[in-house]
């Protein structure tokens, strides 16, 4: 069991490799969502598979490169992303975007949890003919969350393991289904499905790159065993590579499957189509797997929010963090299971406020890593106004500025089932690129204003350290 929580690595335990990056990002995607918005793509975007296929790559490559990036973070300072992020943005400027990657992850750990416990219904009504009910919903959920609390209090030796095995059943078992798509699919009417529009390939992409993106402040704690050798960009191709090779051939699984069951892109419970979609034989030990993958991608997540949470100043043991965020996605799934009637719209709109809400913060911390940041283990801990990084009054004020604006422009911007932005009909809008709109302005703002320096003098490396743009 892993038993440290936000105290930096030392050297002599940085024993990790580049190599596990991989898996464990392989393993952050092993979900059936991504066959549902594959399937959104084909029957609201218009698009054709060859472009299904442009949009995920591309998706994959920007959304997971930007974790890759933020990743070499975790190797430079040994420590969990928000931890770092304390350097950055101040010990109480670091508060505010870490209250809302807080909050974030909550959501994103429900829709898990939600998904994952429609699969485990699934499977029983496959294999035993049992229907739900609100009482067996509530239970199932439960189970789900306690097994994906448990791997996430073991650690990250626990996930790394879990991941990689996880990854080669559930990579056998989805090149079984592609091959029974290949042979079941009338493959004229998917290949001869006309062209959709430009416009929607952009939108595309920026939804599903959204999904990338809400991983990237996890991307320092998968990265923070390794050492400082490592290759940043052995990194980035690691993170992005394992996405990749399961992003692509589950989206466009999802894209082949709405063809025949256009369904899938609308319905409340993405999971109940596919069975019927496959033969028994086939559809049983695949959502078997999909069942084990969103236990690990939650696990992830839990993983991640008991740092946020310690950083937020919950003065608890990392398993206990673990442990008060799982009650919290418990609660929120089980809301979302009893009272969303559209989980779609439910899901894209979450996914566009989660990478508005993300890209703010991305935008500061990516520039400040570039300009060759490294980290000071001693003032990350030390929350007083004796810190290092204690700045003005807690704040790095110019990394609080960039933030803020960046966060409000992708607002303005942002158009979902629960809020429009006055700028939401603008072509950047309508797109979904609320999130590169705030990236950009957040970046841009940061690297134009003089960074704060610390009261060791660090505006930039230490001897031995980083210097700017080193991979």
């Amino acid at each position: 069991m892993e038993t440290r929580g936000l105290e930096p690595v030392p050297d002599n335990e940085r024993t990790g490799r580049v190599r596990t990056l991989f898996p464990t990002w392989a393993g952050a995607n092993l979900t059936v969502l991504l066959l549902t918005v594959g399937a959104g793509l084909v029957v609201f975007n218009g698009l054709n598979l060859w472009q299904v296929l442009t949009v995920a790559a591309a998706a994959s490559v920007i959304g997971f490169g930007l974790v890759g990036l933020i990743s070499i973070a975790g190797r430079r300072g040994g420590a969990p992303g928000m931890a770092l992020s304390r350097a950055v943005f101040g010990q109480r400027g670091n508060l505010l975007p870490g209250a809302l990657t807080w909050v974030a992850r909550w959501g994103w750990e429900a829709v898990n949890a939600v998904t994952g416990t429609y699969a485990v219904l699934a499977v029983l009504n496959l294999l035993f003919g049992v229907t739900g009910s609100h009482r067996l919903t509530l239970v199932t959920l439960l189970a789900f969350v306690g097994c994906s609390c448990l791997v996430s209090g073991l650690g990250l030796g626990a996930l790394r393991v879990c991941c990689t095995w996880s990854s080669y059943f559930f990579g056998g078992v989805s090149v079984l289904v592609l091959v029974h798509l290949i042979g079941a699919t009338d493959w004229r009417d998917v290949l001869g499905r006309p062209a959709g529009p430009a416009t929607m390939m952009v939108a595309g992409v920026g939804t599903l790159a959204a999904g990338g993106i809400s991983w990237a402040p996890s991307g320092p704690d998968f990265a923070r065993y390794l050492p400082r050798t490592a290759s940043g960009l052995a990194m980035v191709g690691a993170v992005a590579g394992g996405a990749g090779i399961v992003f692509l051939p589950m989206v466009l699984m999802g894209a082949v499957m709405a063809v025949t069951e256009p369904g899938l892109a609308v319905t409340r419970d993405p999971v109940a189509l596919i069975g019927p979609l496959l033969p028994d034989w086939l559809s049983v030990p695949y959502l078997l797997f999909a069942v084990v993958g969103m236990v690990l991608i939650n696990a992830m997540s839990l993983y991640s929010a008991g740092f946020t949470a310690q950083t937020l100043g919950f003065a608890v043991p990392r398993t206990w963090a673990v442990g008060m965020n799982a009650a919290i996605s418990l609660f929120l799934g089980a809301s979302l299971m009893l009272t969303t009637a559209g989980f779609l719209d439910s899901f894209i709109s979450f996914l566009t406020l989660l990478a508005v809400t993300f890209s703010a913060w991305i935008g500061v911390f990516g520039v400040d890593l570039l300009r060759g940041r490294t980290y000071d283990p001693v003032a990350l801990l030390d929350t007083t106004p004796a810190s290092a990084y204690w700045y003005t009054g807690g704040f790095a004020v110019p990394a609080v500025a960039a933030w803020a604006a960046g966060l409000v422009t992708g607002l303005l911007f942002t158009g979902v089932r629960w809020f429009t932005g006055p700028l939401a009909t603008t072509w950047v809008g309508r797109q979904g690129l609320g999130w590169a709109a705030t990236i950009t302005v957040s970046a841009a703002l940061y690297a134009v204003l003089p960074r704060s320096a610390d009261r060791a003098g660090g505006k930039g490396g230490e001897p031995g350290g980083d210097t700017p743009l080193h991979f």
